[in-house]
């Protein structure tokens, strides 16, 4: 069965495997979370692969979830907006927007404005929810993946979450 529990403890050890993109004069890994993603290479994935994170740890749990789903107009889910679109328009998915909805293991957080001062600029998985914060599993932490502690902020745009055993149906 595939499940949000399943998709939290995948993400928490794949980026405790320290992926990361060209740091220190070291060659990227990132090859397993791009590949997907034929066209994004790895120039272009460089301090830009949160959600591709996202999206590979889906696939490992087994969610069934193409590149880039219909309700994604502006791009595929290698882009944390790619996300929002999908949750909004798919009445599968629970997309919150609730600074008091308390999150679980397996649920996805949107980010406005944690590198640049854009809304969804980035993502990750939650592995557990405390009083104050969250821990989550993230990939391109400053170009590294890690598991991480975030308060709880107006830094969190959104929760999504996924129905266990979700399978994506065109159209949603």
């Amino acid at each position: 069965m595939v499940t949000r529990k399943k998709l939290a403890e995948i993400a928490e050890a794949e980026a405790q495997r320290c992926f990361h993109g060209s740091v220190m004069q070291t060659e990227h890994n990132l090859h397993p979370i791009i590949s997907p993603f034929p066209w994004f290479d790895i120039e272009e994935a460089d301090r830009k692969w949160c959600a591709a994170f996202v999206y590979y740890c889906c696939l490992k749990a087994g969610f069934k979830i193409p590149i880039r789903p219909t309700e994604c107009r502006s791009c595929n889910l290698a882009g944390c907006g790619a996300w929002e679109e999908l949750a909004i328009a798919d009445e599968n998915i629970m997309y919150i927007r609730d600074s008091n909805f308390a999150p679980e293991a397996g649920d996805i957080v949107l980010y406005d404005r944690v590198w640049i001062d854009v809304e969804h600029d980035h993502i990750g998985i939650v592995i557990e929810n405390k009083a104050d914060s969250i821990i989550a599993a993230e990939g391109n932490l400053n170009n590294v993946s890690g598991v991480i502690e975030r308060k709880k902020d107006s830094h969190i745009r959104a929760y999504i979450r996924l129905p266990d055993d979700y399978e994506y149906e065109n159209g949603g």
